[in-house]
């Protein structure tokens, strides 16, 4: 896999804030609650979200109205 396809799988928090339209407060709740999606903590404390977990998580969550 090449760090271009690499990148594009990993969103970083703001990435994933900003897609959500939340705070990054609102996203350290929920993770403290166990109810985002899950996580990568990199060695430097950075976190990274695999594109396919926060779609999985999504889906989790879809209403089935």
């Amino acid at each position: 896999m090449t760090t271009a396809m690499r990148s594009r799988s990993m969103l970083t928090l703001a990435e994933v804030c900003e897609e959500l339209a939340i705070s990054r407060s609102t996203f350290y709740d929920w993770r403290a609650k166990h109810r985002a999606p899950r996580c990568i903590k990199l060695p430097n404390g950075d976190l990274r979200i695999r594109r396919s977990d926060l779609e999985d998580w999504l889906y989790d969550r879809e209403d089935a109205a």
